[in-house]
């Protein structure tokens, strides 16, 4: 299934592009500094699945009223040396994400 994802971090980018999704930053999309609901509402009407490091997301947003799943990466920093081990994690899981939830990828 080709997909698209929208990651915040651009290190990232290139450790989740294999899988066959399409990966765009939030910078490649000219989208820096947009915040929040309004980044969620612009990602959701051109991206599947949204992946970030922001641990307080799901509790400052209705992620329900969104029409894009989002995947919250937790590792000790957000370092991409920490976040480089979740990749196989977040390969795994991307088909079965749901819109309008969250799913936490730890390692």
């Amino acid at each position: 299934m080709l997909g698209k994802a929208l990651i915040v971090l651009k290190e990232y980018q290139e450790e989740v592009a294999p899988v066959g999704y399409e990966v765009k930053t939030v910078p490649q999309m000219g989208w820096a500094g947009v915040k929040n609901g309004k980044l969620l509402a612009l990602a959701a009407v051109e991206f599947d699945v949204f992946i970030t490091v922001d641990r307080n997301l799901s509790f400052q947003q209705n992620l329900p009223q969104f029409d894009i799943a989002v995947v919250v990466l937790q590792a000790p920093s957000n370092s991409l040396t920490a976040l480089k081990p979740l990749a196989s994690n977040v390969l795994a899981i991307l088909d079965s994400t749901n819109k309008g939830q969250v799913t936490v990828v730890t390692g």
